[in-house]
């Protein structure tokens, strides 16, 4: 058994109380060295006994039961009691109501995400041969769902990969890094060197690692937005880069292109539509880099029309179709979607065999999550009702708070407005390289379905 202060020292004296304590409750019980309230660890919790190296950060039952449960969050309004000097980005331990060890984690002071639990392992150093390993864990497995082709991959993708906070994107020799937590941001001198020994290691170049911290989600835990070259690693001065992705060539802007600068999730998606496009008349709506109209004019359909509200990314994908050699037979369009398909639907007719959805994220929170789905029903209705019987719409969602059963729903009653039926051909989620983790909901989110409507 060990007596923690809450001071978070060891005291080996006996208690004044007569009567053990746990965790967290103070009554009159003091320590005589030092006269401060004792906490006492019980059983499985003797890890505190040897783990005087971190502060430890007690947590209700529900954040308890949400940690063992896989879930690695612990919420602010779940910490209650904070034992030992804790400061922004330190490492503590996390304990449960009667005291036993839950893990360890990062600590984010001004975050609502007060802890991103690391390992529950009790015997876990967190030295760089941790970091190391969790690195080299999340490249091996890219080998394997990736066939061996590492060269346009998600490589970390945050919890997934037991590196909470931390996105990076692999575009040929450059990593495009993204950091939402305020531990990670202080250990990225420790992390982002060993992404590339990892991946020398492997045989895979690093010409350098750049850094799209431009979000605001990085208000919320402290820290400033900006974007620029990791100057501790050398790195060219160009911020563009050319690769290929289904014998599809692109260039990618990763200093101002959405995200990282390219959607890597939809690789597999997108190859599904190359498939099913030939002799074709497409509709690809919310085109950006033009990547699902560009398949699908190399799977062969007959016309393939783009559409994206912004002249930059029109032009970006007209550009991309001509280096591909896939101009002749493509048209580009900047408009707004929801215009265009209420106009195609007023001129009448059945202009297109396919439509292709790929709108950006309508909801990023469950405050709009209706609204969202509104909008989402508004475009798919429209779709609907373009095709004729027997066509085919590919829609999706990339919004985590948009659930895959509350789009479905969503689909359902698109269709039963529009008078036609749904014939599921596949349903489909991202790339294996944005592993989904079961015991984290917010690692699943990307939706992509494939209909016939009849």
């Amino acid at each position: 058994m060990g007596y923690y202060t809450t001071q978070g020292q060891i005291c080996p004296k006996k208690l004044t109380s007569s009567f053990f304590i746990f965790i967290f409750s103070f009554p009159k019980t003091q320590c005589r060295m030092c006269m401060h309230p004792v906490l006492c660890f019980f059983g499985e919790s003797r890890v505190f006994m040897d783990r005087k190296d971190f502060p430890i950060i007690s947590v209700t039952k529900k954040a308890e039961l949400s940690l063992r449960n896989g879930h690695p969050w612990v919420y602010a309004q779940e910490v209650t009691g904070v034992f030992g000097e804790v400061t922004n980005g330190c490492l503590a331990h996390v304990s449960s109501p009667k005291g036993a060890y839950l893990g360890t984690g990062l600590v984010s002071l001004e975050s609502k995400i007060r802890v991103r639990v690391l390992s529950s392992n009790p015997n876990e150093n967190f030295t760089p041969a941790f970091w190391k390993r969790r690195i080299k864990y999340a490249v091996d497995y890219r080998k394997t769902v990736m066939r061996g082709d590492l060269s346009n991959c998600r490589l970390i993708f945050g919890e997934a990969d037991g590196i909470p906070g931390l996105t990076a994107d692999k575009y040929g020799g450059i990593i495009v890094t993204q950091v939402l937590s305020y531990g990670i941001e202080m250990l990225k001198d420790t992390i982002y060197p060993l992404i590339r020994e990892v991946l020398e290691e492997e045989g895979e170049h690093v010409d350098g690692i750049y850094e799209r911290n431009d979000v605001s989600l990085r208000a919320k835990e402290g820290l400033a937005e900006g974007k620029g070259w990791y100057d501790a690693i050398p790195h060219p001065d160009s911020t563009s880069v050319d690769i290929c992705e289904n014998g599809i060539y692109y260039t990618v802007d990763f200093e101002n292109g959405q995200k990282t600068g390219f959607f890597l999730d939809q690789k597999f998606n997108r190859a599904e539509i190359a498939a099913l496009a030939a002799g074709k008349r497409v509709l690809d709506c919310f085109t950006h880099t033009g990547s699902f109209a560009l398949n699908a004019a190399k799977g062969g359909a007959k016309s393939v029309t783009a559409v994206d509200i912004s002249q930059t990314a029109v032009d970006m994908a007209k550009s991309n179709a001509e280096r591909n050699g896939l101009a002749d037979n493509m048209e580009f369009v900047c408009a707004d979607v929801f215009d265009l398909l209420t106009e195609l639907d007023k001129k009448g007719g059945k202009p297109y065999d396919m439509i292709i959805l790929d709108p950006p994220a309508f909801t990023k929170s469950r405050k709009t999550v209706d609204s969202a789905e509104r909008g989402y029903k508004e475009i798919n209705y429209k779709a609907m009702k373009l095709l004729p019987r027997g066509g085919y719409l590919a829609t999706c969602s990339c919004s985590h708070f948009m659930s895959a059963p509350l789009f479905e729903k969503m689909l359902d009653s698109a269709a039963k407005d529009a008078a036609v039926q749904l014939v599921q051909i596949q349903a489909r989620q991202q790339g294996a390289d944005h592993p989904v983790l079961r015991s984290v909901p917010e690692t699943d989110y990307l939706k992509f379905y494939i209909f016939r409507v009849v």
